[in-house]
């Protein structure tokens, strides 16, 4: 039993079960046990490989998209470049190289990077630095966010935030909670259910579905809406998931392989499936598409090639080998997908629409 779960065993008996939610938060941000607070987790030595670190097209590519967007809507300025859980910086650092030689975009830009965790803050100074004109600074929440244009990334971010899950049973939502069997941490319902748990007109009620809803989600998301329509601007949001949730999709990753959300709290990534749909609203301008649609419709093969002329060997072979895990359909490319937010009337990023 790792410290956490005697930690999280001891609360239950005291109070009872608590929400997956709670269970979530507990394991990912607790002050002494929590899996960001504690950890870097990224790449070979950690739990997980996000797309910034298998390729640099990646980042470079979007940096190009976001510069784009930035001069279609004007190029405002000042204008704060945002990213959402910027692991170790790769992502932002890529961006700021490809839109170097991007005029007024670097002289205009206040960097942003919202991070809660030490430990990645220091890989993000590390990785992006402080040394530069558009003054990198560090926020813990998105409603902490600068008043004005704003142009954000958010790759694998929204998979993190925790989630409450609901399961239908007897004509009644019951809330799924974390509670206890013979002394171990076990998934359980709530005794009370309910009728109505925000489902969308057009969803049907099955015995024994479960739903997942993305509260925390939705409350950093307004942050962003917010912004975009009061000051302009552009999210892209990446990550894998569907435009609605359907079923159970919370999972654990550790050591590069897949485990028990309970076995092991706090050294395990828990995530979820992102439910695209809730991070949209009728007051906003939306595009959605696959990963490999977007980084394809970007030009992503033509910047492979390029850079493949540089290289050879296993070298070459790992390059070409980044290009397929990002886009192919069986790897990253058809199950990460890819939500453009604006507010209405502004145009559409490039990669988003054909």
């Amino acid at each position: 039993m790792t410290p956490l779960a005697t930690l999280l065993v001891e609360r239950i008996r005291e109070g009872g079960p608590i929400s997956v939610a709670d269970y979530m938060a507990e394991c990912l941000l607790h002050p002494v046990h929590g899996y960001y607070t504690t950890r870097d987790p990224f790449g070979t030595a950690g739990d997980f490989t996000t797309a910034p670190e298998i390729s640099q097209m990646f980042g470079e590519l979007i940096g190009l998209a976001l510069a784009q967007a930035w001069l279609d809507q004007g190029a405002p300025s000042p204008f704060t470049l945002a990213e959402l859980g910027p692991g170790r910086g790769t992502l932002m650092a890529d961006i700021l190289r490809a839109t170097k030689g991007v005029p007024g975009f670097h002289a205009s830009a206040q960097v942003v990077l919202v991070e809660a965790s030490p430990v990645l803050r220091h890989a993000q100074e590390r990785t992006v630095g402080r040394g530069h004109d558009f003054g990198l600074r560090w926020i813990e929440a998105a409603h902490d966010l600068p008043e004005q244009p704003l142009f954000l990334i958010a790759n694998e971010f929204f998979d993190a935030l925790p989630i409450h899950q609901y399961q239908f049973v007897n004509g009644l939502w019951h809330e799924r909670l974390v509670g206890l069997k013979d002394g171990a941490l076990a998934f359980g319902l709530a005794e009370r259910g309910e009728r109505m748990v925000g489902l969308a007109p057009d969803q049907q009620s099955e015995e024994g579905l479960i739903i997942e809803q993305g509260r925390i989600a939705r409350f950093v998301v307004s942050a962003v809406h917010h912004r975009l329509h009061h000051h302009g601007g552009l999210a892209l949001i990446i990550d894998y998931g569907d435009w609605r949730s359907r079923g159970d999709t919370l999972q654990a990753l550790r050591a590069h392989a897949y485990d028990d959300p309970l076995a092991h709290p706090g050294e395990a990534d828990l995530t979820a499936h992102v439910d695209f749909e809730a991070l949209t609203s009728p007051g906003m301008a939306h595009a959605y598409t696959t990963q490999g649609e977007f980084l394809l419709r970007l030009g992503i093969e033509a910047r492979a090639a390029r850079l493949a002329q540089s290289v050879t060997g296993a070298a070459l072979e790992s390059h070409h080998a980044a290009l397929r895990r990002l886009t192919h359909p069986e790897e990253m490319g058809s199950l990460f997908k890819v939500l453009a937010l604006t507010r209405a009337g502004a145009p559409l990023p490039p990669g988003v629409a054909p």
